[in-house]
């Protein structure tokens, strides 16, 4: 096992991780820029190191500073957590040539899977279902046309190395495609270096719905079962629950199956989430894997029963899974809520100071926070402030206890996304499981 990890992330994701650490007798090395000199995960790591300004391209991101933090606080491994550095193949095989360990997937994985375009073609070649489109990137705006009207609109227009919507258009039209595919390539440029897209068969009324799997480095994956993530706002999850509303067990299995037949074809190991669209009828189609853990992780771990992060740990050091596929058995129902530091009227952000901070507790509550009086929320990250997870024995029951939660969770000093949650909790529609990634354009329009 190893004997000191860096977490080269911030935030409740860091602070997470080295709570994993130290319950496994790990040390830990916290990185920070300046703007974090006073985070709790550099307060609670065993050592810390800055490695530059604010600015994420000269932090976070700054490759040869986390690796030579790594090399003189004698690191042995690195933990990317999610976002950063999680999906960059590149910062993958840096880790390997410097000796270090990258928990998470092999860098020709993240690399195969990372590229829309080929992950969907070795989805199909899996056996996995995908939805009708291009057989892969498709450059000239006559080409797809054409491949969208034998499509049938609506249709998709997705960057090949997208991801948080970006590089993304729904042509309604026939009329609309032109300007959309031009603005999807624009956009995919500006975002990702690469202008690459792709078409596919658009659903109007979709389920977001993911599957967690874990695999060791001895060929043995494991499907943790589903989660349910529908509810979004360009595209930017706000609430996830495990299981899904709609989701039995002969469902299950076969998605499960699925997404263990595709981490086998890339080779995967450590921890990863295949993504799916499920339509009205629960057939599902796959969207593209995650090659890290998810923010949305606890739900899968309260349903569980299992430390998603300890076992990344585990495999990456070469340890065979604590578990097989019928010792997973999913148990009662778990909601995560992303409590951000943003308008809930318009979801624009809002930095500052948190002048009073009092989480929720009691039975079935978890609170993933980096969070605390006091503490400022810098304009250059991410605004989520924390995650609050609830589990029960039902959904229902659930629902009841995170109204419970939110109502007790105080934060004063910045506007959060607290009544927003609130108000999506108490709609029927939500009550009942009739949801869709459409969900939120109730309360606001995609213009807003």
């Amino acid at each position: 096992m190893f004997k000191k990890i860096l977490i080269a992330n911030r935030g409740e994701i860091a602070l997470r991780i080295i709570r994993a650490c130290k319950e496994m007798g790990i040390k830990t090395v916290a990185v920070h820029s300046t703007a974090d000199a006073h985070a709790l995960h550099v307060r609670f790591a065993d050592q810390s190191v800055c490695i530059g300004p604010p600015k994420s391209s000269y932090s976070y991101l700054n490759v040869p500073s986390i690796i030579s933090a790594a090399e003189i606080t004698d690191a042995e491994a690195i933990h990317p957590g999610y976002g950063f550095l999680a999906e960059n193949a590149s910062f993958a095989e840096v880790c390997n040539s410097a000796g270090i360990k990258f928990i998470g997937p092999s860098p020709e994985s993240i690399k195969l899977m990372g590229d829309k375009a080929k992950a969907r073609e070795t989805a199909e070649k899996a056996g996995v279902p995908i939805l009708p489109g291009s057989a892969g990137v498709i450059t000239e705006e006559s080409d797809a046309v054409a491949l969208a009207r034998e499509l049938g609109f609506p249709v998709i227009i997705k960057a090949v190395a997208g991801g948080g919507g970006k590089g993304m258009r729904v042509v309604m039209e026939e009329t609309e495609f032109a300007s959309a595919f031009v603005m999807a390539q624009s956009e995919a440029l500006a975002s990702f270096g690469n202008a690459d897209v792709y078409v596919e068969k658009y659903i109007t009324q979709p389920r977001h719905i993911e599957i967690q799997i874990i695999a060791d480095e001895k060929g043995n994956i494991v499907s943790l079962g589903e989660r349910e993530c529908s509810i979004q706002r360009r595209h930017q999850k706000l609430i996830e629950e495990a299981p899904s509303a709609i989701v039995d067990a002969p469902l299950r299995k076969k998605m499960g199956d699925m997404a263990v037949a595709l981490a086998k074809a890339v080779k995967y190991r450590n921890a990863g989430t295949i993504e799916f669209l499920m339509d009205v009828d629960s057939s599902f189609y796959f969207m593209e894997m995650n090659t890290r853990v998810q923010v949305e992780h606890p739900v899968t771990e309260m349903v569980t029963g299992v430390d998603i992060v300890k076992e990344q740990i585990r495999v990456a050091a070469g340890k065979t899974l604590s578990f097989t596929q019928d010792q997973i058995v999913v148990r009662g129902h778990s909601i995560e809520c992303r409590v951000n530091a943003e308008c809930p009227e318009k979801f624009t952000p809002s930095p500052g100071t948190i002048t009073a901070f009092n989480p929720p507790g009691g039975p079935g509550v978890r609170v993933d926070t980096a969070a605390y009086t006091q503490y400022v929320i810098p304009p250059y990250y991410d605004s989520m402030i924390a995650k609050l997870i609830v589990h029960a024995d039902t959904r229902e029951e659930a629902i009841m206890r995170m109204n419970r939660a939110l109502d007790e969770f105080i934060i004063e000093g910045v506007k959060t996304t607290i009544p927003m949650h609130k108000k999506i909790l108490a709609d029927e529609d939500f009550k009942q499981g009739n949801i869709s990634t459409k969900f939120m354009e109730r309360y606001h329009s995609p213009s807003k």
